[in-house]
């Protein structure tokens, strides 16, 4: 049985992926006990399985960290793309059930049509213009559409940390090589670190809270601002000059403005997030001392 813990979280994904890692030491460390998995472990598709999974561990708490990512191969993978965003967190939520577990799902700032001038709040109509933003959308409606009485969906956004590809990783990189990037300043949005997102799920998910909330950074910030802010935080002499969308061209359409509001959250869990540019900080200084 659970002891003192605070919960038995299940965390699909929890063994390699950009968040499931860091997710999986952040609920340790709050007090749940954690049973991490990959594809290979658990099949996420397989209910049975799933169902199986959850009795066993008698799990209080199942994250989801499996997704289709890949905004400009979604375009001509449509299928793909909704059997991950779309049918993936449907059949969790009816496993969920059941089992009376939470179900924490990710979704993104892609759903919104990236044309306000505020913040984001979750009761913001959603319009997204791009077959990811879609899918992750009809990912949160199959959660709702099934009833499940206890679920989290957390929308994030510009995720960057340790272990995996990422934008802040691929800039540094490319920054060690070239007097010179060019990089997006006319898309607006809401730069998030691995770690702060897995610690504010931990918390959240400790609080018992259901619904939609939005977990992102503080600030905002363009792709030319966030890559320059990293290259100035390695102390790399890459020279970071802005041009508009025009300039580097995408397959799917991306959000002009998509900052997210967190005031729900930070009222949840009892604190504010820190500002974007104090993780980014962090995560560029943990960077540089590995590579040395």
């Amino acid at each position: 049985m659970s002891g003192e813990k605070k919960g038995r979280a299940i965390v699909l994904g929890g063994k390699t992926g950009l968040l499931g890692r860091p997710l999986t030491a952040a609920l340790e460390a709050a007090g749940f006990a954690v049973m991490p998995t990959t594809r290979g472990d658990l099949d996420p598709f397989d209910t049975g399985a799933v169902a199986r999974a959850l009795h066993a561990f008698e799990a209080t708490h199942l994250f989801n960290t499996v997704a289709y990512t890949a905004v400009d191969a979604a375009e001509d993978d449509v299928e793909a793309a909704y059997r991950l965003n779309r049918d993936l967190p449907g059949l969790l939520a009816r496993a969920c059930g059941p089992a009376k577990a939470t179900l924490v799902q990710y979704s993104t700032d892609f759903v919104f049509d990236g044309e306000a001038t505020a913040p984001y709040t979750e009761e913001a109509p959603t319009d997204p213009r791009s077959v990811y933003g879609a899918s992750k959308l009809a990912g949160e409606r199959a959660i709702l559409e099934a009833g499940l009485p206890d679920y989290q969906i957390l929308r994030t956004a510009w995720l960057y940390g340790p272990g995996k590809k990422n934008f802040v990783a691929t800039i540094l990189g490319l920054a060690r090589t070239r007097p010179e990037l060019s990089v997006v300043a006319d898309q607006v949005g809401s730069p998030t670190g691995t770690l702060d997102l897995a610690g504010w799920s931990a918390d959240l998910a400790a609080t018992g809270k259901t619904g939609i909330f939005h977990a992102v950074g503080s600030g905002q910030a363009s792709w030319c601002e966030l890559a320059a802010e990293a290259v100035a935080a390695a102390g790399l002499p890459c020279r970071v000059l802005p041009i508009p969308s025009s300039g580097y061209p995408q397959k799917a359409w991306r959000p002009r403005y998509s900052v997210l509001a967190n005031a729900k959250l930070a009222a949840a869990i009892g604190r504010t997030p820190r500002p974007w540019r104090q993780s980014l900080r962090e995560y560029v200084y943990s960077q540089e001392q590995a590579a040395d």
